[in-house]
């Protein structure tokens, strides 16, 4: 049981593109009002994030902390703000905190404490992007950022080919977007001519487009997605 002593945290989803607030249910307003100190993994475009969700908001009467990787040193500072009955905002740099996110140590602090937790629904690239690429949901990996080398990203580009293959699931990664090409490049060559492919490009942006082919159909029409906001999909 959660101890009424105690502050609560709310988890505050951000957009995906800044032009699109609309992404952001009515009910994130209600809750970033309840709130008085927040933990953020960029503090300056989470205020603006803030104030152009809250106009009227005064930044500088709140508390505000920088996650980075959760050090020891931010997770004390939680600590602290939670005991002092404070009630917290964790809000990642875009999407929903937690998920591909540093914040979630924050929450793991928050939940060994018996910390009231609240999520809230917003935008999530990997959801949005595995719910339009008609791949496999029920069985699904998200592998964050593959390994900058390139013989090492092969490697693991053929070992998520063949667990896709093995247990019928949904390979998500991500990258740089300016190595989006490159990385590309290593998919079409590395992985099989029937294996799928799913590129997402500027989800929930105007310039949105989210496409599965087979290996085999993306080398007749390689995407130039250079330093585009990506996600990739592969299914066996």
């Amino acid at each position: 049981m959660a101890s009424s002593a105690l502050g609560s945290v709310y988890m505050i989803p951000s957009f995906l593109d800044e032009n699109n607030l609309q992404t952001i249910p009515p009910y994130v307003l209600d809750a970033v009002k309840q709130c008085q100190v927040f933990f953020v993994e960029n503090e300056r475009s989470a205020r603006r994030y803030l104030k152009m969700l809250w106009r009227e908001m005064i930044i500088d009467q709140y508390e505000w902390f920088t996650i980075h990787k959760a050090e020891e040193e931010v997770r004390s500072q939680f600590r602290q703000q939670l005991q002092r009955g404070k009630t917290i905002g964790i809000i990642s740099e875009a999407g929903c905190p937690g998920i591909a996110d540093p914040g979630q140590l924050l929450v793991a602090t928050a939940q060994e404490m018996g910390a009231i937790i609240k999520p809230l629904v917003g935008p999530s690239s990997i959801l949005l992007a595995l719910m339009a690429s008609g791949m496999n949901g029920q069985q699904f990996k998200f592998n964050g950022y593959l390994p900058i080398d390139g013989a090492t990203r092969n490697k693991i580009l053929k070992e998520l080919e063949a667990e896709s293959v093995r247990n019928n699931c949904t390979q998500i990664f991500i990258e740089t977007p300016y190595r989006n090409n490159q990385l590309v490049e290593a998919i079409l060559k590395e992985c099989r001519p029937h294996s799928r492919l799913c590129i997402a490009v500027d989800i929930t942006g105007p310039e949105e487009w989210i496409i599965t082919r087979s290996i085999y159909d993306w080398q007749k029409n390689k995407p130039d997605i250079h330093k585009r906001p990506a996600i990739f999909l592969l299914q066996g």
